[in-house]
């Protein structure tokens, strides 16, 4: 009789905006692999640098206790003012990965008129101040700065208590579709998952986060950032290539803590 595959015991959190910053190479392998970033760095400072193949973008992951630890900056072109996105250190990298998969989409959203409030509001985010919304557990808000007539900067906020977990700001020129990307994945219900989570976690209290551990074969795991780099990379191509199993496929075991 064959020996059982190896498992790996996955965290899969909800609500996702408080399951960590998770890892970096779900932004920046893609970007490098699957978009053709170039990559700049220096053994002697702690940061990475991504620069788009057209030059205008750049993405900066630099440490930093006391200001935003992702910065998206991206230059003016004809018919657009330059613009920035920029995301506190425990952002979930799932949230940050939908506005660089819409940035790089060979064939991207150009609905101006889009609405970023619209998947907040089906998932049943309510108004908060002037002009935000507020998760149903208000913990996380999203708001808009300015006047119908003079719109300014998005800002994306996660507290617990009078403690910020982290802050996720878009310049007021941000092209709205990568706006509505970060705030869709931020409304999704669907948990993230993540492995040796419990030091990572901005919270363990059970009355504000699920967790389900499943024991997930290893190969999955391994595969998901891999499946990931070639679903984005079949954008660019005619044909798609098979795709390697996620870490959310069906489980052999489960518990929930």
């Amino acid at each position: 009789m064959p020996p059982a595959p190896e498992t790996v015991e996955v965290d899969f959190i909800t609500p996702r905006h408080l399951a960590g910053g998770g890892d970096p190479a779900w932004i920046t392998v893609p970007l490098h692999r699957a978009c053709g970033w170039s990559y700049g760095d220096d053994p002697l400072m702690p940061r990475v640098l991504l620069s788009s193949p057209d030059q205008k973008a750049l993405l900066r992951l630099e440490p930093d206790p006391d200001d935003q630890w992702w910065n998206l900056l991206h230059s003016a072109e004809p018919n657009q003012p330059a613009w920035y996105a920029s995301f506190g250190a425990r952002t979930p990298v799932e949230l940050i990965a939908a506005v660089t998969d819409a940035l790089t989409d060979p064939a991207p959203d150009t609905d101006a008129l889009c609405d970023p409030y619209g998947a907040l509001r089906q998932n049943g985010w309510t108004p908060y101040g002037d002009s935000g919304l507020a998760s149903p557990d208000k913990t996380a808000y999203v708001e808009r700065l300015g006047t119908p007539a003079d719109p300014g900067a998005w800002f994306a906020s996660v507290t617990l208590g009078t403690h910020e977990v982290w802050q996720a700001r878009f310049g007021a020129h941000t092209p709205p579709p990568l706006v509505a990307a970060f705030t869709d994945a931020l409304a999704d219900p669907k948990p993230v998952h993540r492995i040796d989570s419990g030091c990572s976690l901005p919270t363990l209290d059970p009355d504000v986060v699920t967790r389900q551990f499943i024991d997930v074969p290893a190969v999955y795991v391994a595969g998901a950032l891999e499946d990931r780099v070639r679903s984005l990379a079949a954008r660019h191509t005619a044909t798609a290539p098979v795709a390697i199993p996620s870490p959310q496929a069906p489980p052999r075991h489960g518990r929930t803590r």
